[in-house]
């Protein structure tokens, strides 16, 4: 059976609960002859002693009982989490505008007078036993979707990097924290054929599942694209050809959907630490020099965003980064949850690369994550979050 196949309707459990035996045998009659399993209670604290000991369906409830009534009893199912929803019907001989309100009031789903028309009885059980099979099926259609998106996350997880590059001289720090359970925001640190390193940060447009599914496809297009580079060729043209290359797949098969992805790619010659670099539409990481003016700089954009049409261009640029340079490439959904009427996110930014400074690139995202979660109070993020640091190891 796949998980969208609902099992066979089984028969529905009634509870009948009152404390007059001439009563509780005339429902459980009238509820079995309609098809349905049924059981008695003789009192509210029976009820409830009964109640968790299997499911129920419906809880036929008398109002006028000794030691715990009606109204006492459906007070304390209500307040249980196991029973919040189950419906309950209370049958009384009261028939007093009061008493219903009160019963409404606590949570009845129903109200039934004594002595009750048979065909009442039946169209006000049916009724709540209708909607008894509409919750259950909807919470069975939930936990499947559950499941699966519970698989989706998953199986996105897998396409982050396991684990990233030990490049000798340098650290390197990642995370990605999408703002559902799965989202298009991804990184990717990964060796290419000359030694080079590749790294990516990217998020593609709209959050949920349509994401997930588009940031899987930009991801592999642009890791298959580079690691066919040939050791020879230079780190400008690996970037060209990668991005280009993933752009026009894009645009020329998906285009309809109007699916994009705004990216940070880079190429790290680790040995000589010059960092090749091109900005489709991304957020500018910010680059903090050991020895400079004390301000981190924005890198600059080189062209649009990819996938939005065939044949774009970016320039490609190039820095070198000396020891104790630190470099931060992150999604706008970091500089959203650190916005505020008082926060400037890039300033705010560029002091935690200063008080990092001198640090490895696991200090950087660790002090990035004690700021998101300060600055969010518990509040869940509104988009996917995206953090890469790179520092070069000082000397010494």
């Amino acid at each position: 059976m796949n998980a969208d196949t609902l099992p066979e309707e089984r028969p529905m459990r009634v509870l009948v609960v009152d404390d007059l035996e001439l009563n509780r045998d005339l429902l459980l009659r009238r509820v079995q002859r309609l098809g349905h399993e049924a059981d008695v209670a003789v009192d509210g604290r029976d009820a409830l002693a009964k109640l968790a000991q299997r499911d129920w369906d419906l809880v036929l409830l008398d109002i006028t009982m000794p030691q715990m009534d009606g109204y006492e009893t459906l007070r304390h199912i209500r307040a249980d989490a196991r029973w919040a929803r189950l419906p309950v019907v209370m049958v009384s001989a009261i028939d007093e505008s009061d008493s219903v309100v009160r019963c409404l009031e606590l949570g009845a789903d129903d109200y039934l007078t004594k002595p009750f028309n048979p065909r009442v009885l039946q169209a006000r059980v049916e009724a709540s036993l209708a909607r008894k099979r509409l919750q259950d099926q909807q919470a069975r259609l939930l936990a499947a979707l559950s499941r699966e998106m519970e698989m989706g996350q998953r199986i996105q997880q897998g396409f982050l990097p396991a684990a990233l590059p030990a490049l000798p001289g340098w650290s390197l720090a990642a995370f990605c924290r999408p703002a559902r359970r799965v989202g298009g925001d991804f990184y990717d640190a990964f060796e290419l054929p000359a030694g080079q390193c590749m790294l990516v940060v990217a998020d593609v447009c709209d959050k949920g599942v349509g994401a997930a599914l588009y940031m899987a496809l930009f991801r592999s297009l642009l890791r298959i694209t580079a690691l066919q580079a040939p050791a020879s060729e230079p780190a400008p043209q690996t970037l060209r050809r990668s991005v280009t290359a993933t752009n026009d797949y894009i645009a020329q098969v998906h285009g309809q959907e109007n699916m994009f992805a705004t990216a940070f790619v880079a190429v790290l010659d680790p040995q000589g630490g010059v960092l090749s670099y091109l900005n489709a539409g991304h957020e500018p990481p910010l680059l903090r020099r050991a020895c400079g003016p004390g301000s981190a700089e924005a890198l600059r954009i080189s062209g649009p965003a990819l996938g939005l049409l065939a044949g774009q261009g970016w320039e490609v640029h190039r820095e070198s980064l000396s020891a104790g340079d630190a470099l931060l490439a992150f999604s706008d959904g970091l500089a959203e949850a650190l916005d505020g009427p008082q926060a400037q996110p890039q300033h705010r930014l560029g002091l935690l690369l200063d008080a990092a400074q001198g640090r490895d690139a696991a200090t950087v995202t660790a002090a990035i994550d004690q700021e998101l979660a300060a600055h969010a109070a518990g509040e869940m993020p509104g988009d996917d979050i995206t953090v890469l640091a790179l520092v070069r190891q000082p000397r010494g």
